[in-house]
C-alpha cells in the first residue's frame, strides 16, 4: 500500500531549497511513497520546476499561506498561525490524509502544535522526543531528549515504553534493552526520581538492564536510553560536539605535513566509512512518541541528506504502526497495576 506523508515544506533554516530535492529523492528510491508539500504553493513549484520536475504522480502540493519562524513562541504560533505550513501537515495526519508528518522547523512549536491537534494517547501524560544515536554496534534510540526538562518517575517509565516498543518495530527486537541514563551503575546512585523509575521499570514487563552512565550512550549496552528532556537534549548535543571535534582533528592532522597527507591519501576509504559511521546526517529524524498520530522533526539546519532520512524515519514508523503500538502496549501497562 502507498504510505502518504506530509511535509512542512517552509520550515526550517533552509525550507523548500533542501526540502523539495529530498523529496525528490526519497519518491524516487521508494516506490510506494506518496510526498504532500505543504507551503506557499507558487515558491514551492518555482522549486520542483529548478529541479526540473514539472509533475510526479507521487508528489503534490498543498497551499498554505503562513509559516512558523525558528525563533517564534510555540504559543504565538499556535494561536495566530493556523494556516501555517506546519500546522496545515499535522491537520493532514489528524484527517487521514497523511499517515506521518515531517518539519525541520521550530522544534517547540511543532511539539505545542502536534499535541494540541493530535492530542496525546491515553496513558501517557507528555510526549517524548527519540531519536536513534550511533553506538559501537549500530545505534541506540535515546529519549527524551528536549521535550520534557523535568519528568517524573511515572513518566520515565512511560517513556522507557515508547522506546521499546520504536525500537521492537522499526529494528525488529522482540525484546528491547531499556536502560536509564544516570550518573553511576550501582543501585546507589541517581536522584530519588530517577531510582524510583528503576524501582517501576524493574516491577514492569520491559526488559529494563539498569543504568549506564554517560559515555555507556555509546557502547551498545542497550537498545533504548532513557532520561528526561534536559539530561537527553545535553548529552544529545554533547556528542555531536565530539564527533564533529574528532573530524577537525583528523583532518588538522592529515594536513600537518606532505607525509601526513600522504598518509590520508592511503586512509581515505577508512576515514570515509567512520565519517558514514557518525555523520549526524544519518540518524535525522526525531520522532515525536506519544501523539495520536506519527510527526518527526528533522534538525533545522539539515541538509537534502539528512532531510531525505528524517523522511525515511516518518516512513518506517508509519509501515510498523508505532503509534497503535504504543497504545496497545500502554493499555497493557495500566492493566498490570490495576492487577498489582
Amino acid at each position: 500500500m502507498t504510505t502518504v506523508i506530509s511535509l512542512d515544506a517552509m520550515g526550517g533554516d533552509h525550507g523548500p531549497a533542501v526540502v523539495v530535492p529530498a523529496a525528490l529523492e526519497a519518491i524516487a528510491s521508494h516506490e510506494q511513497l506518496e510526498l504532500v508539500l505543504v507551503g506557499d504553493r507558487e515558491v514551492l513549484e518555482g522549486e520542483l520546476a529548478r529541479n526540473s520536475c514539472t509533475g510526479h504522480a507521487r508528489l503534490r502540493v498543498r497551499h498554505a499561506s503562513e509559516q512558523v519562524g525558528m525563533d517564534e513562541l510555540p504559543s504565538q504560533a499556535l494561536r495566530n498561525k493556523k494556516d501555517s505550513s506546519m500546522r496545515v501537515a499535522i491537520n493532514l495526519v489528524k484527517e487521514g490524509q497523511a499517515a506521518a508528518c515531517v518539519s525541520a522547523g521550530n522544534t517547540g512549536a511543532l511539539m505545542a502544535t502536534g499535541r494540541f491537534v493530535l492530542k496525546t494517547l491515553a496513558g501517557i501524560d507528555r510526549p517524548a522526543i527519540a531519536a536513534p544515536l550511533p553506538c559501537i554496534n549500530g545505534h541506540v534510540h535515546m529519549l527524551d531528549l528536549g521535550a520534557n526538562v523535568e519528568s517524573s518517575a511515572e513518566q520515565l517509565q512511560q517513556f522507557a515504553l515508547m522506546g521499546a516498543v520504536l525500537a521492537s518495530a522499526v529494528d525488529s527486537i522482540e525484546r528491547p534493552r531499556v536502560a536509564l541514563l544516570n550518573i553511576g551503575q550501582e543501585e546507589m546512585k541517581g536522584n530519588d526520581r530517577v531510582k524510583e523509575a528503576a524501582r517501576l521499570l524493574a516491577g514492569s514487563d520491559i526488559n529494563f538492564v539498569g543504568y549506564v552512565e554517560g559515555d555507556g550512550i555509546f557502547k551498545g549496552l542497550a537498545d533504548v536510553i532513557v532520561c528526561d528532556g534536559f539530561v537527553g537534549n545535553v548529552a544529545l548535543k554533547a556528542g555531536e560536539g565530539v564527533a564533529h571535534m574528532v573530524g577537525a582533528f583528523l583532518r588538522a592532522e592529515f594536513q600537518r605535513t606532505p607525509l601526513t597527507r600522504l598518509a590520508g591519501l592511503v586512509a581515505l576509504p577508512v576515514l570515509r566509512a567512520l565519517r558514514r559511521r557518525i555523520d549526524p546526517r544519518e540518524y535525522n529524524g526525531a520522532s515525536l512518541l506519544g501523539l495520536r498520530g506519527i510527526v518527526v522533526k528533522s534538525h533545522g539546519g539539515a541538509d537534502q541528506m539528512a532531510f531525505r532520512r528524517a523522511i525515511e524515519v516518518a516512513l518506517a514508523a508509519a509501515r510498523k504502526n508505532v503509534p497503535q503500538r504504543i497504545a496497545a502496549q500502554v493499555e497493557h501497562l495500566l492493566a498490570h497495576r490495576e492487577a498489582v
